[in-house]
């Protein structure tokens, strides 16, 4: 059984609640009809209901009768999600008449439901910019106690087994924060770890990537590296990491033993932590095409609650992908 298969399979014993604002859209509307159809979630999609029930006919989806269909413009919680809306955003001087319209809107109606306790999770972006998917979260979700930033991680399945675990390895950061302090590198480093044993179910390892292995280099750039490795120590003590490390010496376990000995990470690590978003987009763009690997994700790390962002060129399966691993992450929060 494939990793997808696997959280496929977790998905449907979670069966959390999973809201898609973008539910008039062709793709995510197939998509909760497959999520449905196979259990994976309960799926609330928001947007006109009329041009829903009519898409869902033209489709053929007999699945979205099951879904809960909010009309953002008038639903019976309108009134509370304005007022919760007014409490959070009260300090930032937000007008009930502000308020009243910004409900409407459903990236922030998905969120001040996970806010309001009414759903677990949310997958949008297929419609959206990330910007547009992010922001709403920021301001109403906000990020884990003791987190400050959001990252996105990559889980790469590899067609080369001896790398990672069994060729498979999660990246981070490749989406989301394009210069990270080393606080904030620490805190990817801790929120990947996290990714890596509740979605992808491997024992992770992390490897704080640099140019410089175990001191190899003199330069500010190693300098972060390395106080971002000492403070993710310090914020998760049980963590099992080492840094910095170039990424041979992170992955080929002769390299390791040569550049790294007596590391308990180098050569074996699973899980990588690029300095920053420009080396890990590119990094997992380039495995992606040149080793032929499948790159699952983004998948955000971070948030109170799960907030995925798709790309905007996904397919149906990715989107259905994601709700399922949304699904496993509101499970293990």
């Amino acid at each position: 059984m494939d990793l997808l298969q696997k959280i496929r399979l977790s998905a449907q014993k979670n069966n959390k609640r999973i809201v898609l604002p973008e539910g008039t859209e062709e793709r995510t509307i197939k998509a909760a009809n497959i999520a449905l159809k196979e259990k994976l979630a309960q799926i609330i999609l928001i947007g006109n209901p009329n041009e829903i029930n009519d898409l869902a006919k033209k489709l053929n989806l007999s699945e979205i009768p099951n879904a809960t269909i909010i009309d953002p413009l008038n639903h019976p919680k309108k009134e509370s999600y304005i007022k919760l809306l007014l409490d959070l955003r009260k300090s930032k001087g937000l007008t009930h008449e502000e308020a009243a319209k910004l409900v409407e809107d459903p990236l922030y109606l998905a969120v001040l439901m996970i806010k309001a306790g009414d759903a677990d999770g949310e997958v949008a972006g297929a419609m959206n910019a990330t910007g547009n998917v992010l922001r709403p979260a920021y301001q109403i979700v906000k990020t884990l106690p003791g987190i400050s930033v959001v990252s996105g991680a990559f889980i790469m399945i590899l067609k080369d087994k001896t790398y990672g675990d069994n060729g498979m390895l999660v990246f981070a950061d490749c989406a989301s924060t394009p210069d990270p302090d080393e606080k904030q590198l620490a805190e990817i480093a801790v929120t990947s770890a996290k990714t890596a044993s509740a979605i992808a179910g491997i024992d992770p390892r992390v490897a704080m990537l640099s140019f410089s292995s175990k001191g190899s280099a003199k330069h500010p750039l190693v300098d972060k590296v390395v106080n971002a490795t000492r403070i993710a120590k310090e914020m998760d003590p049980n963590l099992k990491i080492d840094g910095e490390l170039q990424a041979d010496a992170a992955i080929v376990e002769a390299i390791g033993k040569s550049k790294a000995p007596g590391s308990n990470i180098a050569g074996k690590a699973n899980v990588l932590v690029f300095p920053n978003l420009e080396c890990g987009n590119i990094c997992y763009k380039l495995v992606q095409r040149l080793a032929g690997a499948e790159a699952v994700g983004p998948i955000m790390q971070g948030m109170a609650a799960p907030i995925n962002d798709l790309s905007r060129g996904c397919s149906v399966d990715d989107i259905v992908n994601l709700i399922a691993i949304t699904v496993n992450q509101a499970a293990g929060k």
